[in-house]
C-alpha cells in the first residue's frame, strides 16, 4: 500500500519538506524521485537513490530490509 506525500507514516529519510535524502549514502535530492526506491521499515519510509538501489538490487528483491545489504 502507498500513501500520499505529507501521510502519517511520513518520517525517516525525509529531511525537509519536499526534500529527501538517501538512506544509505546521504544523496540529496528535491522530492523523490521516479528512479528511487522507497521502502517502509519498523513502520518508517526510507528512500535509497538509483545508484544505491541497483547495487542492491537482490536484497530489495527478496525483501531484506536494508541493514542487510
Amino acid at each position: 500500500m502507498t500513501s500520499l506525500p505529507g501521510g502519517s507514516d511520513e518520517g525517516g529519510s525525509p529531511t525537509k519538506r519536499g526534500r529527501v535524502v538517501c538512506a544509505r549514502c546521504g544523496t540529496f535530492a528535491d522530492g523523490p524521485q521516479p528512479t528511487w526506491t522507497c521502502s517502509v521499515e519498523n513502520g518508517v519510509r526510507q528512500y535509497f537513490c538509483d545508484r544505491c538501489s541497483r547495487e542492491n538490487l537482490r536484497a530489495i528483491e527478496g525483501r531484506l530490509d536494508s541493514a542487510w545489504w
